[in-house]
């Protein structure tokens, strides 16, 4: 955009500006600096002969000096008039256009002193706009509501609350935040809490209960992220302050990995090839939970999930076990039914049946035999102590002892075994033609760890006799 000379400008009064200063000029204008109420006036007047006059003015870009100019533009609501303020740092090949506001709003005066101070800003190797941006995001936050630590814990919670199936779980949040990190970060601004504090929270415990200090970390991070998001964490730049709780790249650096202060420790598991002799014992003993357990054993499932197994769940017609949602994805899974696992259901049934009442009538597949409920968590884990197995094996363990076989003692495919624990298995996409495409093969996948099952190893030592000639 061409830039006008200033003597398309104008004349206001009480500026030199599109005219050759003289004697007079220089006279009028000490004259107006002596006397600031004279200057008002004459400011006033010469805005207002300013307005009387820009209408004439085309489009175009009007320079005043100092980085001053004003521009005409046509819109769709007419001619519009602003000042600009152009500038270019040093060492920049970058020119920038600086918007200082309508003509009808700003006053030239007003226009000339905010060139003044921006000049002396790039001056200083300061950017204008960002300068700008940086008060207008300070003021933002200065006027912004503070959030302290627990309230924005109870919104989090209050939030999130309906997508934690677990009760258990969702019971915990609260009750360890209220242990733990409130009694530092309670009535602490969510923008004031630093790293310092969140070790704090974290060093007392760390190292005698690493399991719940983790947690503990990890709920905070959840709770300072909402609130980042909610844009309650921002500096006096207006950015977000990184989370002080995050794990890797930060604490991990100040803080031992959990792993190496208390190793994981695996569920107990019955090795695969005393699974057939543990099942003909188990098969002995009667009861609800007896049948419950031996049921895991075949379908390799989750605890919860047989606990929580539900009539409507099961297809005769198709052999198959549905899971509306898994316990720990919540997504829904299929359990092809081996021959083993439909004749649990039939001595189930049976035994419901003949007890009645409620427990008869209940919608569980493995109700509690007094109440009609689901068993309660310890049921099956109770059997396997009664069977002399404490300390050696756990009900989830039995899904161990079923991968561990179909890795060593058969030909499927490892993605088989994962598919048919419920694990994730590829990319979205494939494990959606999973599901759909390898039912076929998991029911033989299942039905031979039903049959492998079902034939004990033989007792007592074998002794290889020499051929007769």
């Amino acid at each position: 955009m061409a830039v006008e000379r200033c003597t398309r400008w104008p004349k206001p009064m009480g500026t030199t500006m599109g005219r050759r200063r003289t004697k007079s000029t220089k006279r009028r204008v000490r004259t107006h600096k002596r006397d600031s109420n004279s200057k008002k006036r004459t400011a006033a007047r010469g805005i207002g002969q300013l307005r009387a006059t820009y209408k004439s003015f085309r489009p175009g870009l009007y320079g005043d000096g100092g980085n001053l100019y004003l521009q005409v533009t046509d819109g769709a609501n007419g001619r519009c008039r602003s000042w600009i303020f152009r500038y270019q740092l040093k060492g920049s090949q970058r020119r920038r256009d600086m918007g200082l506001g309508s003509l009808d709003d700003v006053m030239l005066v007003d226009a000339r002193e905010t060139a003044r101070k921006y000049r002396l800003l790039v001056r200083d190797g300061i950017d204008p706009i960002t300068d700008r941006a940086a008060r207008v995001a300070k003021n933002l936050a200065a006027s912004t509501a503070v959030m302290t630590f627990q309230q924005a814990a109870e919104t989090y919670i209050t939030q999130h609350r309906a997508g934690w199936k677990n009760p258990v779980h969702a019971a915990q949040w609260p009750s360890s935040l209220e242990a733990y990190a409130y009694p530092t970060l309670a009535r602490m601004s969510v923008s004031d809490i630093e790293t310092a504090h969140v070790m704090q929270v974290l060093k007392p415990i760390w190292k005698d209960k690493v399991q719940t200090a983790t947690k503990v970390r990890g709920r905070i991070e959840a709770i300072l992220g909402w609130a980042t998001a909610s844009g309650y964490r921002k500096d006096d730049s207006g950015h977000d302050r990184p989370n002080p709780a995050r794990w890797r790249g930060h604490l991990d650096k100040l803080l031992a990995a959990p792993e190496k202060i208390k190793p994981t420790i695996h569920q107990k598991a019955l090795p695969y090839d005393e699974v057939p002799a543990f099942a003909a014992e188990l098969r002995k003993r009667k009861g609800v939970a007896a049948l419950a357990l031996e049921f895991t054993i075949l379908t390799a499932v989750r605890t919860r999930d047989v606990l929580t197994a539900r009539w409507q769940d099961i297809d005769r017609a198709d052999r198959m076990w549905v899971i509306p949602q898994m316990s720990k994805t919540h997504k829904e899974h299929r359990v092809p039914l081996s021959t083993a696992a439909f004749a649990v259901l039939d001595k189930i049934e049976t035994m419901t049946r003949g007890i009645g009442g409620v427990v008869g009538q209940s919608e569980f597949v493995f109700p509690n035999d007094v109440s009609g409920d689901a068993l309660s968590e310890n049921a099956m884990l109770s059997v396997i102590n009664r069977m002399g197995r404490k300390g050696a094996m756990t009900t989830h363990g039995c899904r161990s002892s079923f991968r561990d076989w179909a890795l060593e003692q058969t030909n499927f495919p490892w993605e088989l075994a994962e598919i048919s624990l419920g694990h994730k298995v590829g990319t979205k996409t494939e494990r959606a033609y999973a599901r759909g495409k390898a039912v076929a093969k998991r029911v033989a996948i299942m039905q031979s760890w039903a049959n492998f099952i079902a034939k004990p190893k033989a007792s007592g030592k074998v002794i290889p006799m020499a051929r007769t000639l």
